[in-house]
């Protein structure tokens, strides 16, 4: 039977929403897997836009959701209309919208908060022993929700002290490893947070991807 997994974006770009080549690698992991997906973002403003040709931001307002169902293909679900026990497994692509959308870690670091919507989904995933995923930065969304659990965002030092600060274990890993924490069913992999190849990059997400569904 196909597993339903819910893919968390947080706007398109990685500059202020989700990183593409993760959100793309990681559902097409997912196709690939067999995997029946549904995406899904907060309804609301994304902190600020981004240009991307000189990283400026713009004096423009830009909606998480609608930007997010430019990765999707117009198919999203607000947060908001979200029910964990309708899946199988939750996974958080990474990009500075993790960062700046999902939660504050952009601007308060362990001090962040996180989207309450989306702390109300991961912590129905976690009580339902439902296995969740992350990868590039959104690991650190991931502490801010939970907690005490181990994960990792690659070996960048200063992030791995604010999961430390925020309740949570580092664990350094390579670009192309993921790592498992079996107890609280926990997946991530550093993606871009390591100076990588493209080619490497989905080598790692696709071991998460691989042991998220093994854990669903």
């Amino acid at each position: 039977m196909s597993k339903k997994v819910l893919v968390v974006l947080s706007g398109c770009g990685v500059f202020d929403g989700s990183e593409i080549h993760e959100a793309v690698i990681t559902l097409l992991a997912l196709s690939r897997a067999g995997a029946k997906t549904t995406c899904a973002a907060p309804n609301k403003d994304q902190m600020h836009v981004i240009d991307h040709n000189t990283g400026e931001v713009m004096e423009e307002t830009r909606n998480v959701m609608v930007e997010s169902a430019r990765i999707s293909r117009g198919n999203i679900l607000a947060l908001s209309e979200v029910d964990h026990r309708s899946f199988d497994a939750v996974f958080l692509p990474g990009g500075f919208g993790a960062a700046k959308n999902l939660c504050t870690f952009a601007t308060e670091g362990p001090s962040c908060t996180i989207d309450p919507e989306l702390k109300r989904v991961l912590q129905g995933f976690h009580g339902a022993s439902k296995p969740i995923g992350a990868v590039c930065i959104a690991p650190a969304v991931i502490v801010r929700a939970l907690g005490d659990v181990t994960v990792t965002i690659g070996a960048d030092p200063d992030t791995s002290a604010a999961i430390t600060a925020m309740g949570g274990t580092h664990i350094q890993r390579t670009v192309t490893q993921c790592h498992v924490d079996q107890a609280n069913k926990v997946v991530t992999a550093p993606a871009y947070m390591c100076d990588a190849p493209l080619s490497q990059i989905a080598m790692g997400i696709d071991a998460a991807v691989e042991a998220l569904l093994k854990l669903a």
